[in-house]
């Protein structure tokens, strides 16, 4: 199944917002609107595992991977990219 921004917006919005539209555009900062925790970095990241197929190990729970929808977008494709180059 392929990652779009509509996918990761509607599960930060039943898991983060409790059901309230999302208020943000694809490239704000989960960390600097205060939307996302340490806690919800790892209900993020297990999503992403279980609905991707994709591992993310501890080094790559950085910002640059994780802090925004355009941010997660990129990482996966990436993360989707090396494990078909691998097989």
């Amino acid at each position: 199944m392929s990652l779009t921004a509509q996918t990761l917006r509607q599960f930060i919005k039943d898991n983060f917002l409790f059901g309230r539209e999302p208020d943000f555009a694809d490239e704000d900062s989960f960390l600097e609107m205060g939307l996302i925790d340490s806690t919800g970095v790892l209900e993020l990241v297990a999503f992403l595992e279980r609905e991707q197929g994709v591992t993310i190990e501890d080094r790559e729970l950085v910002p640059e991977n994780l802090d925004s929808i355009n941010n997660i977008l990129r990482f996966v494709q990436r993360k989707t990219e090396q494990a078909n180059a691998t097989t």
